[in-house]
């Protein structure tokens, strides 16, 4: 009985595992569950860690067309209670885009619920980049120039995107080479 009780007290003292915690067991069967457009690719620079990562949108159309925007996700372990944190890593001109890369996207915010999942707030991401909202603004000079004037609010995206200035604010340049 002793050489039992041992044995099994000796198998238990090996590395413990990490438990896997319930924002993970999520984030990997949003993940599963992804149908991505050719669009838009993920990229983990730790495949073992599942609630960083960065989404990178191309989009095909409209005015931010021929472009490439990278995105960082933080997921804390309160997901799916609290959205994903997520930020734009190059600093671009975009209504809905402060100069620091925090996102004006209602589901990022006040209108998160448990339901959604990471492919909404990529689908809500991509739209921004073919309906940009100047009524919901984090860049209130880009809102301004998109409502007065479109035209020239595109060739302001244009400028930006090819890492020029727009009001004295030099962007950086996400213009994919072709």
């Amino acid at each position: 009985m002793i050489k039992i009780w041992n044995m099994k007290k000796s198998e238990g003292t090996g590395p413990k595992k990490p438990k896997t915690s319930a924002a993970q067991i999520r984030v990997q069967k949003d993940i599963t569950e992804l149908d991505l457009p050719s669009t838009m690719t993920m990229d983990f620079p730790d495949p073992n860690d599942l609630l960083n990562f960065t989404l990178t949108i191309s989009p095909d159309e409209g005015m931010y067309k021929d472009s490439a925007f990278k995105f960082s996700f933080a997921i804390n372990s309160s997901y799916p209670h609290e959205p994903p944190k997520v930020k734009c890593i190059p600093k671009i001109y975009h209504p809905n885009v402060d100069l620091e890369g925090n996102v004006c996207l209602n589901i990022l915010r006040e209108d998160w619920k448990p339901v959604l999942n990471l492919n909404s707030v990529m689908v809500g991401l991509q739209y921004l980049f073919l309906e940009p909202n100047a009524d919901d603004p984090l860049n209130k000079e880009a809102a301004q120039d998109l409502r007065s004037n479109r035209q020239n609010f595109i060739r302001n995206v244009n400028r930006a995107m090819g890492g020029g200035s727009v009001n004295g604010e030099t962007f950086d340049r996400v213009i994919k080479d072709l």
